[in-house]
Formats: C-alpha cells, sequence, structure tokens
C-alpha cells in the first residue's frame, strides 16, 4: 500500500531496482493512494524492501509478502541473474519480516503450549522407564519447543523485546511445565505399583545416559538451535528441526522428574545441567547464527541497541554455559578416568594370574567407584575367576588385592569369586 506523497519515490525505487511492477488506484479514501505488486526472486525481498523503506514505506503500512508458485517474465529472469550471486552468499534466506511473521506462527498460545508439553513429557517419562527408544523418540515429535526458542533470538537481532520476554518466558514454562509433569507421573505410577517394585531406574539404559552428561550434549544443542533457525530462514520444515530441539530437552526434562520421583539426587543433578546447558546452547548458537547472517532491526537508528542487547545476552549465555560446562567437562574426565582404571585393573589382573600359574583365568571384573559428583574414587573391585578344582581363593585374593592397589594406587577393597572350572 503506497501513503499518499509516496508513489513517485516507490515506482522510482522500483524503476532502479529493474523490478516488473503494477500499480492500482486505490479509491477506498483512506490515506493510500496506491497499490503496488511486484514479483521478487527470495533473495532480492529484503534489498528490495529496505529501498523502499528509504522511499517511505514502513510498518504504517501494508506489507503483504506471499510465495509465488511461478513467475514468467524477462525482466525477472534478469533480476534473478543479478541476484543470483546474493543469492548463493545469503542462502535464498527470507526477509527479517517474513522471519518475525513465521517466528509470531509457531508460537502457539498459552494452553495448547502447556498441554502439548504436558503430553510429551508423559509420553517421555514412560519411555524411559519401559527403556524403549522408540517411545522417547515418539514423544519429541509433539514437543511445541521450536518456536519459543527461536523467538528469543528473533526478537533480540531485531530488537523487538516482547518478543524477546515471551519468547524466555515460554520456554521458562515449557522446561517447568515438562519436569513437573514428568515427576507426577513417574511418582503416580512408582505409588500405583505400575511399575516392578524395587525397580532402579539408573538400571534402565534410556535413564542411565542421562544420569552423567559429557561434553557432547553441547554438540546437539548448538546443532539444534543452528538447525532450527536455518529452518526459519530458508523454509526447511520446522517440525522436522523441532525435534531436533525436543531430542536437546524434553527426555532430560523427563529424566529429571523420574529422578524427584524415586529420590535419585544424582540423577536429578545430571539431568537438569543436560537441560540447563541444552537450553542456553540452543539460544546462543541461533541468536549468532541470526547476528552473523545480518538479520538487523527494520530502522538503522536502533541497531546500536539491538547491537548492545545482543552482546549482553550473547555473553551471559556463553557464561552460563562456561560454568556449567565445568561440571560437563568434570563428568567426560570422570569417564575417562573410569575407563583407563579398569582396562589398567584389567591387565593388572592377568598379568598376576598367569604370573600365579594356578590355570587360573579371568572370567568378570566389575569396578565400582563411590562418589556423587565428579571426580569418583574407586571403591570396590569384584573380581570373578576360574579355576581348578582345590584352588584356595585367599592366595588369589591377597595376590590380586596387591597388584591392583599397586596399578591404580589407590586402597580399594578387592573381592574375588572362584568360580571352578574343569576340563577334560
Amino acid at each position: 500500500m503506497i501513503p499518499a506523497g509516496k508513489r513517485a519515490a516507490v515506482v522510482r525505487a522500483l524503476d532502479d531496482e529493474g523490478v516488473d511492477y503494477v500499480v492500482t488506484d486505490e479509491t477506498s479514501g483512506r490515506e493510500y493512494t496506491a497499490v503496488a505488486t511486484f514479483p521478487l526472486p527470495t533473495a532480492a525481498v529484503e534489498p528490495v524492501l529496505e529501498r523502499l523503506r528509504e522511499a517511505g514505506i514502513d510498518e504504517s503500512t501494508y506489507t503483504v509478502i506471499v510465495a509465488a508458485e511461478t513467475v514468467i517474465s524477462r525482466r525477472f529472469e534478469a533480476l534473478e541473474d543479478e541476484y543470483e550471486e546474493e543469492a548463493d552468499h545469503a542462502g535464498n534466506y527470507i526477509s527479517r519480516e517474513e522471519l518475525q511473521a513465521k517466528a509470531d506462527d509457531l508460537a502457539s498460545g498459552l494452553r495448547t503450549y502447556v498441554l502439548m508439553t504436558v503430553i510429551s513429557a508423559v509420553i517421555a517419562t514412560a519411555g524411559l522407564l519401559l527403556d524403549s527408544p522408540a517411545t522417547v523418540v515418539g514423544s519429541m515429535v509433539i514437543a511445541p519447543l521450536i518456536g519459543p526458542a527461536m523467538s528469543a533470538a528473533i526478537g533480540t537481532v531485531v530488537d523487538d523485546e516482547e518478543m524477546f520476554r515471551r519468547g524466555v518466558r515460554m520456554q521458562v514454562i515449557g522446561v517447568v511445565v515438562a519436569i513437573a509433569a514428568a515427576t507426577v507421573f513417574a511418582f503416580a505410577i512408582r505409588t500405583l505399583a505400575l511399575v516392578p517394585p524395587g525397580i532402579d531406574p539408573l538400571a534402565l539404559a534410556e535413564v542411565s545416559e542421562r544420569l552423567a552428561p559429557n561434553v557432547l550434549v553441547l554438540v546437539v544443542a548448538i546443532g539444534a538451535g543452528v538447525a532450527g533457525i536455518v529452518s526459519l530462514m530458508t523454509g526447511v520444515s520446522e517440525a522436522i528441526v523441532g525435534v531436533m530441539i525436543a531430542v536437546a530437552l524434553i527426555p532430560p526434562a523427563a529424566a529429571v522428574g523420574i529422578g524427584i520421583a524415586f529420590v535419585i539426587p544424582q540423577l536429578v543433578v545430571g539431568a537438569s545441567v543436560i537441560v540447563a546447558v541444552n537450553t542456553l546452547s540452543i539460544n546462543l548458537s541461533a541468536l549468532v547464527m541470526l547476528w552473523y547472517e545480518g538479520y538487523r532491526p527494520q530502522r538503522w537508528f536502533r541497531e546500536d541497541d539491538a547491537r548492545s542487547a545482543f552482546v549482553k545476552r550473547a555473553a551471559t549465555l556463553f557464561v552460563a554455559i562456561a560454568v556449567l560446562s565445568v561440571f560437563l567437562g568434570g563428568v567426560t574426565y570422570d569417564s575417562y578416568v573410569a575407563s583407563t582404571t579398569e582396562a589398567d585393573i584389567r591387565t593388572a589382573v592377568n598379568d598376576e594370574l598367569d604370573a600365579m600359574g594356578f590355570g587360573t583365568e579371568l572370567i568378570e571384573l566389575e569396578v565400582e567407584r563411590e562418589g556423587t559428583l565428579p571426580p569418583r574414587n574407586t571403591e570396590r573391585v569384584v573380581v570373578t575367576v576360574g579355576a581348578p578344582p582345590g584352588i584356595g581363593a585367599e592366595e588369589i585374593a591377597r595376590a590380586l588385592d596387591r597388584r591392583i592397589e599397586t596399578t591404580i594406587d589407590e586402597d580399594v577393597q578387592v573381592e574375588v569369586r572362584l568360580v571352578a572350572v574343569s576340563r577334560s
């Protein structure tokens, strides 16, 4: 819609850009005098809109952007050639206005958002307790988390404070609701004995992998954030990328609920760290990606405010991730120490059994470690040894105890279980 007094400037701008256009008189009697319609290649949308802003077309006028199936025009083909280099650089990214509109479309109403989050968290909790990866994956499909995560980043770079605050608020609500729903559901099924009495959630693979997160969870979260924002900028299916974001948030949130319901502090701490790190990483990666691709506020004099907000929020997210990454680094180091210690103990036991010459052999080795937070110490080593009939366990236990403690330089309890092996 062309406001009164702006028609000549708009036509001149379109002519300068080499755009095919149709200008129709507007006769409703309002402050608009004409309507301009014109086709653009995707890469040309943002530059041409910027040129029209200079001509006086701003957010106070009606500007409607729709996707065209086919445009048959020689001038349009020339325009595509002109912007081909920009398209290669920008990856056919959509305009700022389109990006904001898509972010608004992804932001569902609060009631729907809470309901879908509750359903997703309950299904994820059931999947974790069933030790069913398929069920856990199914829970992610319905999680409505991509909208709030992307809205916060978009609101920052375009200086839309309301969009930013709504995105942050909805993310907090989503995480809290997911944990609360998982806790209530897990407590209910435990109270109603819908799971076997005495079940240890940590014995389930789907739960235990959320127990001790390492630095690789950052890769998942950062990838999800980048994929989420790129999907909005390029038109890739947001539903598919939304599953990736849910992967980073819903299962660990459900694991927190299980830890609370089953009173497992170690699980609560480990899974909570995953939730916090993933949420922060998704926001940081999306924010940096948007700023890198050149999205800015519509008005140039608000760009300084947007830059200041970007720097402050990116720095805050980075510091928070760095602090939490200390825990992730500790877990990663603890996992490394645990694997190397077990390998050293296994080698020492095999060497000692060979040196004893009783015809003994190592059947099974179990290393138990103590402590809730890393780094943890080796507390107990259980060695199952196969030996010919008549061999006593005491001598083997003393020899293995000396050898193991010398190898790892720790005072540990060594338990030897002897299994009689007869060969004919």
